[in-house]
């Protein structure tokens, strides 16, 4: 029940806003930015997995294609006690991995390349317990919504700066120019922070009970403990900075390096206490 009111005040909240945006170019604007903000949660609740994976260029693999990854992802979904998820790879060598779905019967587990080089068996066993955890406790519900219609508001800001540039406000008598400058920097800003918004949206303590139940499930909190190690070097080495960071919250540990300017939207707690959490906890 907690997972459904979160849900419905982050749909409510992101709705509100994309009203806002459409606000700012008059009556015609908010009906306009209404009816698009109805049709996104609809979207996002239905199709949203598949636009997130569209949009980190997932690819589905089957068994007979990695058929050992198929194996550890079916030993933990059961240990789990979940439906197996569809498993997908991104062809990007920064190491990383995410689950996304609406509930656990139409779920998705995406491998960046990079973490299935970087990681052993056991390592990625741990990666996947948390990704599984995520599944059973139905974060993905909420982390699919969030980052469709964030990125849904990225879309209309950069279509709304592009109209400024040819003319700005609904009301030609005005300072046209003046405008048009005005709004592109409003939304320039608007962009990351957006994202930012969504990022803050999705809690830090969702990432260290998904770290503790993972750890649960496979009875071995030292597994992921050590990806996570590897994780912090291997990103810090390859960051994923072409990610769009509407979907940065998804990823087990944030894509960006920390010298980028996205990595300060992160939500992701620090990887030092994680790790340390992990290996403290008691069986």
């Amino acid at each position: 029940m907690a997972v459904k009111i979160k849900s419905y005040v982050l749909l409510g909240a992101l709705s509100i806003l994309l009203v806002y945006i459409g606000s700012l170019f008059g009556n015609d604007g908010m009906i306009i930015a209404f009816l698009i903000a109805l049709a996104m949660n609809l979207i996002s609740y239905f199709l949203g997995d598949k636009i997130v994976l569209s949009m980190t260029r997932a690819v589905k693999v089957s068994e007979n294609q990695m058929p050992e990854l198929h194996r550890i992802v079916s030993e933990v979904s059961v240990a789990a006690g979940v439906p197996k998820p569809d498993i997908y790879i991104i062809p990007s060598q920064s190491p990383n991995a995410f689950a996304t779905g609406r509930d656990p019967s139409h779920s998705s587990v995406a491998f960046t390349q990079g973490i299935l080089d970087l990681l052993d068996a056991n390592e990625l066993k741990g990666v996947i317990a948390h990704e599984m955890s995520h599944i059973k406790n139905r974060d993905i519900l909420i982390a699919t919504i969030s980052a469709t219609i964030a990125s849904a508001i990225t879309m209309i800001a950069r279509m709304i700066q592009f109209a400024a540039m040819f003319g700005g406000g609904r009301d030609s008598n005005r300072s046209g120019n003046v405008f048009s400058v005005f709004a592109m920097l409003v939304f320039a800003i608007l962009v990351p922070i957006a994202a930012a918004l969504i990022n803050l949206a999705i809690s830090r303590n969702r990432e260290y009970f998904a770290d503790e139940t993972g750890a649960r499930i496979i009875n071995n909190p030292f597994a992921l403990a050590g990806a996570l190690k590897k994780l912090a070097r291997g990103v810090s080495s390859v960051p994923m900075n072409n990610a769009n960071p509407s979907t940065s919250h998804l990823f087990i540990v944030n894509p960006f390096s920390s010298k980028s300017f996205l990595a300060i939207f992160s939500t992701h707690p620090p990887l030092e206490e994680r790790i340390r959490r992990l290996e403290n906890m008691n069986f």
